[in-house]
């Protein structure tokens, strides 16, 4: 298709808001697998064989001189870490101290589409847990390693020089990574060294739940959350019970010159292609504070304050000011209020949860014991089970990335609509050109920047762009927008959440995606369509999302806020809404979507406003770049 001729305005706003870092030219993976490999993954997943490989482990190694805690990206805490108590109980057990190691591999970054605030995370959370580490003399070590293949061999060629004979690490189930942890454990039996690999991730971890009729991993969410319920109610210590906090190794151990070197080894300030800027890395700072103190705090907040309107946007989550209420808290509200984004409604915990400086087992416990409740209640119509409810999507989205590997390498669960002729970007032919700005065609751009002229859809994006995250309804709304409105390809507005949300997570990411689109499991069905203007009154009644966002619109007021037709009445000459040629069509497929009912509710609007002022006029100007 021919791409619409950018505006200078969208191409300069394209250079300075959405160009990411430079990263490594020499590195150019698979985006998208083809339907084979995607059906041979999925015949023979990585998880089974990951799990039947634990089986074949070295039973008996030798003693060693320390035990080796691998810390993951998900699981950046100390507390109620599964791999990290184990690796800590072994060593105390065997009189030898225990050390953690982080590898930092950039080319994974790549290949999971990390952004450069994701990574800045990650490495301020270390900072943290590297001090409390020192504090029970336990050193420890970051490592950069690349290529990535090569990261089961010189991990075990590090803890072989510390000699080390037992390994310990949390499980992540993306294909790539189960992929390595096969590797590690084959390579590691040859050499005498045990590895030790945990569920730490989910509350009821994938391979437990299957649907009565198939045997097969779940593909609906409803019949899995009551089985969920049934299953964790039934043995709620094996499922939440807390693991113990690591053992301090005795004192000596700095003295060990062995260990001197991994003691020194400093948690970098950036890593190489993932570096932000100094205004953004006070923002992302302060809005999101590093920790599983902090965290904790958070959580504890959303179970016990009341909503701030000062809360709204890229400020503090802890600052001073919030009263605790027992009736009318967050948590208490999160029924009738969890769909508003105008509101201090939601917990704002994804970005913890997402890399484990959270326990998932610990926001169930605190939830249970501040409520009192002795089961797990996701079917009330309380707003604490409510929280439940949308908790458990995260085990679900898990459980689905690790029986269902395809999608996890750019595939539709639903592989009937892999042939979606899409307007733009045809990801399985051109995987890698969606990142690039200078590749983007003007409704991409535009979008991307918020400045589709649809004010909820702006405010999103613009909320994404500047705080690196947006409550879940505006999410579904921007999604299904690019992919229903504007017929974009669900994979290029998923990579892009990816590289600039600081929770993302490829799980729910890929899950809410294939949602929107319609091509996933559990799916709104295809024939709806979100219209923006109504979502927009469901979520920001107040417009006070979309003024604090979009301040050209401060000055208007009402309905008005939320409608693309009456913001565009005061200027006519912008004529259409941002808007597709045509809807998409797949050989062998009837059209997905309705021309008419995707666009009747954004039509020209040709006729100008009686009530029109210079002032707004020249706002809504510079909303659209033309100012």
């Amino acid at each position: 298709m021919v791409k619409r001729e950018r505006t200078p305005d969208a191409t300069e706003d394209a250079k300075k808001r959405t160009r990411m870092p430079p990263k490594p030219a020499t590195f150019n993976p698979i985006k998208v697998a083809t339907v084979e490999a995607a059906n041979a993954v999925d015949a023979n997943p990585p998880f089974k064989q990951l799990m039947k490989g634990m089986e074949n482990v070295i039973q008996n190694p030798e003693k060693g001189n320390c035990v080796v805690y691998w810390m993951r990206m998900t699981d950046l805490r100390l507390s109620d870490n599964r791999a990290l108590s184990k690796a800590s109980e072994k060593a105390k057990e065997d009189g030898v101290p225990v050390a953690a190691l982080f590898v930092i591999s950039p080319q994974d970054f790549i290949a999971h589409d990390r952004g450069a605030r994701k990574i800045d995370f990650t490495l301020r959370n270390l900072r943290v847990i590297k001090e409390q580490l020192a504090n029970l003399h336990i050193p420890l070590h970051t490592v950069t390693i690349m290529p990535r293949k090569k990261i089961p061999e010189k991990v075990l060629a590090l803890v072989g020089s510390l000699g080390c004979k037992r390994m310990y690490a949390n499980i992540e189930y993306e294909v790539d990574e189960l992929r390595r942890d096969i590797k590690l454990c084959e390579v590691a039996a040859p050499l005498g060294i045990q590895v030790n690999l945990t569920h730490n991730r989910s509350v009821i971890e994938p391979g437990v739940l299957f649907a009565p009729s198939s045997g097969k991993a779940y593909a609906v969410y409803t019949p899995y959350r009551r089985l969920w319920v049934k299953t964790a109610n039934e043995d709620l210590s094996h499922y939440l019970d807390e693991v113990a906090y690591p053992s301090a190794n005795d004192a000596s151990v700095r003295g060990s010159k062995l260990f001197v070197p991994l003691f020194d080894s400093e948690i970098p300030n950036f890593v190489e292609g993932f570096v932000l800027d100094e205004e953004d890395s006070k923002k992302m700072t302060q809005t999101w504070p590093e920790g599983e103190d902090k965290a904790r705090e958070v959580l504890l907040r959303f179970l016990g304050t009341k909503a701030r309107s000062t809360q709204l946007g890229a400020v503090d989550p802890l600052a001073s000011g919030a009263q605790g209420v027992t009736k009318h808290n967050r948590v208490v509200k999160y029924d009738e209020d969890r769909d508003r984004a105008d509101k201090d409604t939601t917990s704002r915990l994804s970005p913890y949860l997402s890399s484990g400086v959270l326990s998932i087992r610990e926001v169930f416990r605190t939830t249970m014991d501040m409520f009192n409740l002795k089961k797990i209640d996701a079917d009330g119509k309380t707003g604490a089970s409510k929280w439940i409810q949308e908790i458990i999507w995260r085990d679900f989205y898990t459980d689905i990335l690790a029986s269902f590997p395809r999608v996890s390498m750019g595939r539709p669960f639903l592989e009937k609509f892999a042939g979606i002729v899409w307007e733009n970007h045809q990801a399985p032919h051109d995987p890698n050109a969606a990142g690039n700005p200078d590749s983007d065609a003007e409704g991409l751009m535009r979008w991307k920047l918020g400045k589709t002229g649809v004010p909820i859809v702006d405010a999103a994006m613009r909320c994404i762009n500047g705080m690196g995250w947006v409550h879940n309804r505006p999410r579904m709304i921007v999604a299904m927008y690019l992919t229903k409105h504007l017929m974009i390809d669900w994979r290029v507005g998923e990579r892009y959440f990816m590289e600039k949300l600081i929770d993302g997570d490829l799980a729910s990411n890929n899950g809410g995606w294939q949602w929107s689109a319609s091509t996933g499991v559990d799916p709104c069905p295809y024939f709806r369509i979100f219209n923006p203007y109504n979502q927009s009154e469901k979520t920001d009644p107040s417009g006070d999302f979309i003024r604090h966002w979009v301040p050209e619109l401060k000055q208007i007021r009402g309905p008005a806020t939320s409608s693309p037709r009456d913001t565009h009445a005061m200027c006519g000459e912008f004529g259409s809404v941002i808007r597709p040629s045509k809807p998409p069509k797949a050989p062998g497929i009837a059209s997905k979507f309705s021309s008419s009912s995707m666009h009747s509710e954004y039509s020209a609007c040709s006729s100008s406003s009686e009530s029109s002022n210079k002032s707004k006029m020249s706002a809504i100007k510079r909303w659209f770049g033309m100012d």
